[in-house]
């Protein structure tokens, strides 16, 4: 009689379910975070605070929320440092990704507005930011978060685990 018992997942499959569960929970606070920039964005427009500051402001509120829910939920399982260290270059690295949407911004309100002048509505400065500069930055944050501010913990070599030295991370360590 055939074995029709469920067999373990092999290693790659463990591998990509911890990624998209991984995936998941990063969306999830992505989209509060994105929640909270866009409903802060739109509100700050909307008394005319000057596009390229509203987005500025927008973020930085966001990115708070964003850090406290990868620290303590998406990444919880990864290597924690102080958290003023995490936090600052989480921001910073969140800094990159803001710059990536100031870009698209700038790029569609001041650069193509001039021959389009739709283009330097309020819709469109949303559309600019919010869809189009914020996916290209949410691709580099979720890179960058897990790479460099939730690191991998790694495990200590056996001889060095006598001298209590742990290994050093491997370059390879988060290339998927």
């Amino acid at each position: 009689m055939p074995d029709t018992s469920p067999t373990q997942p092999s290693g790659l499959r463990l591998k990509i379910r911890a990624l998209v569960r991984e995936v998941a929970k990063f969306g999830t606070v992505g989209a509060v975070a994105f929640t909270v920039d866009s409903a802060l964005l739109a509100l700050l427009l909307l008394v005319g605070v000057e596009p390229l500051i509203a987005k500025t402001i927008a973020t930085v509120i966001a990115t708070t929320v964003a850090f406290l829910g990868n620290r303590f939920w998406t990444w919880r399982h990864r290597a924690h440092s102080h958290m003023a260290r995490q936090y600052t270059l989480f921001f910073v690295l969140n800094a990159v990704g803001l710059g990536i949407a100031l870009v698209i911004l700038a790029i569609s309100h001041y650069g193509l507005g001039q021959f389009w002048p739709v283009l330097q509505t309020k819709p469109a400065d949303f559309i600019a930011s919010q869809v189009v500069g914020n996916a290209l930055g949410t691709l580099f944050r979720f890179w960058s978060y897990r790479r460099f501010v939730f690191p991998v913990a790694t495990a200590p070599h056996p001889e060095a685990h006598q001298e209590g030295v742990t290994s050093p991370p491997s370059p390879a360590r988060d290339s998927a």
